[in-house]
């Protein structure tokens, strides 16, 4: 297993929203040794959330050679032609260190925003992973779907590498989420805050029985593990207090389950989620600060990351 970090767009209380706040996150984790960093989308939220693509493409003079992740995008809601355009740009600029993660998004929030239906998103999803290929030239001929159509439409700079980047597909596990990977998917994105390792586990199993029926190579075919929100502390009442004030206000999600999935606590309590999921097939983690950003990316790797076995 090997780990990326989120960068902090998501406001669990006091974000400062400064550029140079982000590009020391940027090479602090590039520093350490991080091997990936990804930006999360939404338009709209709960709390606060500084807009993914534009703070990805912020600190790319920041992020030495990490593999720069889309965790997720949103093609439905910005529209795949808009969507395409944005992070080619993006990956030519970085030289093709991009890796695009897409899926519908979880709120309809912002399927208000933008005036589409949220029950189409499944549909719409499909059709918009078909017009990223073609608008990045990886299909020979246009698609037109029932919602979107490239015909007619050139986009220019092309994306550093050749057919655009690869195209993760973000699911929970789902029967038929897992059958879309399959189906679409140049890798899976699970999501930390929605899984265990047991039902990781699973869904990785079914997944690799589903790849081979498309023509792709279940061992080859890569997985990362996003959202997983933490706090390193050793003070059990700092722990609750972070978990209290700043997650639960934050993700609208039961404060037991939240324990029951997060690593808000002891970095041997982390470590040992880690581990387990690095045993159920995990390759990449994607973690996530919710307080003290730069130090707490400190705190994983020198106390967390060693302790990890799989």
């Amino acid at each position: 297993m090997d780990f990326g970090a989120h960068l902090p767009l998501m406001d669990f209380g006091g974000n400062p929203y400064t550029l140079r706040h982000l590009t020391e996150y940027a090479e602090r984790a590039a520093g350490l040794g991080f091997s990936a960093l990804a930006a999360n989308d939404h338009l709209v939220f709960g709390v606060p959330w500084l807009d993914g693509p534009t703070a990805l493409t912020a600190v790319l003079d920041h992020s030495g050679s990490m593999t720069l992740a889309t965790t997720i995008s949103l093609p439905v809601v910005r529209g795949p032609v808009a969507t395409a355009k944005a992070l080619a740009a993006i990956d030519r600029l970085s030289g093709g260190r991009l890796v695009v993660s897409v899926g519908p998004g979880s709120s309809s929030a912002d399927y208000e925003a933008v005036g589409l239906d949220f029950n189409e998103r499944w549909a719409r999803l499909d059709e918009s992973i078909a017009a990223l290929r073609s608008l990045w030239g990886r299909d020979d001929t246009p698609f037109v779907g029932r919602f979107y159509t490239t015909d007619g439409i050139a986009l220019a700079p092309e994306p550093q590498q050749d057919g655009g980047p690869p195209i993760w597909v973000a699911s929970w596990g789902s029967v038929a989420g897992l059958r879309r990977v399959a189906r679409l998917g140049d890798g899976w994105l699970a999501s930390a805050y929605n899984t265990t390792p047991t039902v990781f586990g699973d869904a990785w199993a079914d997944l690799r029985g589903l790849l081979a029926a498309h023509g792709k190579d279940p061992a080859s075919f890569p997985n990362a593990l996003s959202t997983l929100w933490f706090y390193v502390t050793e003070d059990r009442a700092e722990a609750d207090r972070v978990m209290r004030e700043r997650v639960v206000p934050a993700v609208h999600r039961s404060e037991d389950d939240l324990r029951a999935r997060l690593p808000i606590g002891p970095a041997e309590d982390f470590a040992e989620k880690l581990s387990a999921f690095a045993r159920a097939g995990v390759q990449r983690a994607f973690v996530w600060p919710v307080a003290d950003d730069i130090r707490q990316l400190e705190l994983f790797w020198e106390q967390v990351r060693p302790a990890v076995v799989s």
